[in-house]
């Protein structure tokens, strides 16, 4: 059965038409007669709770569970991505990377739940505008890239995120760097041709071996489980407001889609191994003390590893311009805009015209003169 002809899982109690979820009013609202109606929890004051890391890890297939009961998946051919969306919406277009998602939808393949979402809160016309302002801003970007201010050139999807805490305890070896001057004597040749000795403070630097123990507990550590979207644009969507997470609700995701995740949930862990590494690496440095500091060797055990799988809303586009694939995506919590563009070589081609005629120019006026 096709996703248009299954039954609406979130029926108006107006009209029985489907209703879908309304960033503006942080409800589902019916596209037919307007009703909107409240959701359970949606006051925010519900907390999502943690999993344990090793739990999940050693029982493997036996903690995965559909998306939800009725939700669809197509993976797209263009760029590998997942996409699960919730009946009746259609599958469309990929978002990530514009190509059709011609593939035959099927029920969704079962994954580690998510724990915990955050409700889009900008609206799609709000995000269109968005991205017309940053499109305002582009300097020598082509025509082409303006097709995004058009509202249909932007899908809703909820991104994976894994979200890690941790208790480390990092044993270190290195040196500590403690400075001193020493008084150096050179010769140089005066104004006047005569060799003179002059003295000078140089800095010299003595080495301590030392080594010790620093500890911190991790709360909170983000790691984007999507590898559609270009990371550095992802992270500069930040910061996304983690106070505000909901308990996931499948109501949330109707009208949006949801990706599923790309980085498995030990690969993100290794992810966000290295984002705790700086912060011990400073931890180590403090520890050390002293005027400079050497590490030679780091060491950390992980213990009470917890998890969340949480998603978070972009408003996202993608299209093709000489056949490679840009991005524009809105936090859809915050309206921030980060995108991939390409540059209009005959737009520069004609800046650069115009400055050699203004300089042409510049030169008869000057010499008329």
């Amino acid at each position: 059965m096709t996703p248009e002809k299954k039954a609406a899982q979130f029926p108006c109690p107006g009209c029985a038409a489907d209703m879908q979820f309304d960033p503006a009013t942080g409800g589902m609202k019916c596209l037919f007669c307007g009703q909107t109606v409240a959701l359970a929890g949606a006051s925010g004051r519900e907390s999502v709770a943690p999993h344990g890391f090793d739990e999940f890890v050693a029982a493997g297939a036996a903690k995965l569970q559909p998306l939800t009961g009725q939700a669809l998946q197509v993976s797209c051919d263009g760029c590998g991505s997942v996409v699960a969306f919730e009946p009746p919406q259609v599958s469309g277009n990929c978002p990530f990377c514009g190509a059709g998602l011609v593939a035959q939808a099927k029920a969704a393949d079962p994954l580690i739940a998510p724990d915990g979402l955050l409700p889009a809160k900008v609206p799609k016309e709000q995000a269109t505008g968005e991205i017309k302002q940053w499109l305002q801003s582009r300097w020598f970007a082509p025509n082409a890239l303006k097709r995004f201010a058009r509202p249909e050139g932007i899908n809703g999807v909820y991104l994976p995120f894994w979200d890690y805490d941790a208790d480390t305890d990092s044993r270190y070896t290195g040196a500590r760097g403690q400075h001193y001057y020493e008084t150096e004597y050179y010769t140089e040749t005066d104004n006047h041709g005569n060799s003179v000795q002059r003295s000078r403070q140089v800095q010299r630097t003595a080495w301590y071996p030392c080594a010790g123990e620093v500890s911190r507990h991790f709360d909170g550590v983000l790691v984007a489980a999507s590898k559609a979207v270009n990371e550095a644009k992802l992270n500069a969507l930040e910061p996304w407001d983690l106070e505000s997470m909901r308990p996931y609700e499948p109501a949330y995701l109707s009208g949006f889609k949801a990706q599923r995740y790309q980085l498995e949930l030990p690969d993100g862990f290794q992810k966000a191994k290295g984002v705790m590494s700086s912060t011990i690496a400073q931890d180590v440095r403090r520890n050390i003390g002293g005027d400079e500091q050497r590490i030679d060797d780091i060491q950390t055990l992980y213990a009470n590893v917890m998890f969340r799988h949480l998603l978070l809303p972009v408003w996202i586009g993608a299209y093709k311009f000489r056949d490679k694939v840009y991005q524009v995506a809105v936090n859809a919590r915050t309206g921030e805009v980060q995108g991939e563009r390409p540059y209009s070589t005959a737009k520069i081609a004609a800046l650069v015209a115009a400055i050699v005629l203004f300089i042409v120019l510049l030169i008869v006026l000057k010499s008329s003169h």
